[in-house]
């Protein structure tokens, strides 16, 4: 018996943790399998694209070792349709996997576990970063919306990670906007900056904890590691050279403080008679005012006025609507600083109260 009776939760939480990163069709039919072993009391799952692998592991009372490749997705469907509290034993015969639950039987093919493609660990003698699980999915959370998603400029599909002294920050732009944030860390380093792929980072943010665990964070030139909730993530890095942030990062004069609900909902109503492809919106600020408006290739039109307690340069500017509550809906405060240049100028939003948050948003003609 490869693993004897389990609690069907038992055994679906660690594979819901790896199954992840697994694609139904791949090149490598392997890739669509997990790998279970077992090892001195430990059952240990992992999973590979190549690119990012993920290891988590549960106890278990069998100290004989084995190791199976088995379908990911179909694995953790079978467990999932299960009733809750079923009892759940996997046997191997031969070339295949069978599960067993009350009178249910499910035969699953294996490919043999040496064949499976593990990543080399390449993080000798690397230093080791310790963060806080709910600062660091927060962190990501306020960038990672930027991020590029397949552009030929592969260095903007992922996140610049900048370590330096004991500031840790995460910056990420698909051209069209861009999101900074940083958070202090205890160590001291010298200036390194790494660039985590999307995908990578997108399946961390999954699995962070909102709960006050740490997270030890590790990486070289070419490989970044995460430790954490009894979860190993590895993952290659994006060689290339990331745009200097610190240039698109403008500092300007007009600012005006708003509350983040209020701007929310009026963007809503406008979008909704925006051009569905463009998404356009435009801001007419004015002594006292804001006014929203949108409209569309029928001849449509939609506008919202907000009163404020703007005295800046009256403003005549179009945005990207989605992009514009991509970066209100990551921030918490009540309050939300927009800050203009001229009408050819990118937008700033901050936040009061979340101090190194930057979003940047560059307009568009409309």
């Amino acid at each position: 018996m490869f693993i004897e009776k389990i609690e069907k939760e038992t055994l679906l939480k660690p594979l819901q943790t790896v199954v992840g990163i697994v694609e139904r069709k791949q090149t490598m039919p392997i890739l669509s399998n997990i790998m279970i072993e077992k090892n001195e009391g430990n059952i240990r799952f992992t999973s590979t694209d190549l690119e990012i692998q993920i290891t988590t592991s549960i106890k278990s009372e069998s100290h004989s070792n084995a190791a199976i490749t088995v379908g990911g997705k179909k694995l953790q469907e079978i467990l999932r349709i299960l009733p809750d509290q079923s009892k759940v034993s996997i046997d191997i015969h031969e070339n295949k996997v069978q599960i067993k639950s009350n009178k249910s039987r499910f035969n699953l093919q294996t490919l043999p576990a040496s064949d499976f493609p593990t990543l080399k660990n390449q993080l000798e003698n690397t230093k080791k970063i310790k963060i806080s699980q709910p600062a660091l999915k927060k962190l990501l959370g306020s960038v990672q919306f930027a991020m590029a998603q397949q552009d030929v400029r592969y260095y903007l599909n992922g996140v610049l990670f900048v370590i330096e002294n004991n500031k840790f920050s995460a910056v990420a732009t698909d051209g069209h906007r861009l999101a900074y944030n940083a958070i202090s860390i205890d160590s001291d380093f010298e200036k390194t900056e790494i660039i985590v792929p999307r995908k990578a980072i997108i399946e961390l943010s999954k699995l962070l904890s909102d709960e006050n665990a740490d997270i030890e964070i590790e990486f070289s030139a070419l490989q970044f590691k995460a430790t954490f909730s009894n979860i190993e993530l590895y993952s290659k890095l994006i060689e290339g050279k990331f745009p200097d942030y610190q240039r698109v990062i403008p500092n300007y004069v007009n600012h005006l403080n708003i509350n983040r609900t209020l701007v929310q909902q009026a963007l809503q109503r406008a979008a909704i008679l925006s051009n569905e492809k463009f998404r356009g919106v435009r801001f007419v600020l004015t002594e006292r005012n804001l006014c929203i408006i949108s409209s569309n290739s029928e001849q449509e039109e939609a506008q919202v006025e907000i009163e404020t307690d703007y005295h800046g340069e009256a403003i005549d500017i179009g945005f990207n609507v989605n992009y514009l509550m991509d970066g209100l809906n990551s921030i918490d405060s009540e309050t939300a600083i927009f800050s203009f240049g001229n009408p050819n100028s990118s937008i700033l939003i901050t936040s009061p109260q979340e101090l190194e948050f930057r979003y940047v948003v560059m307009p568009m003609r409309i």
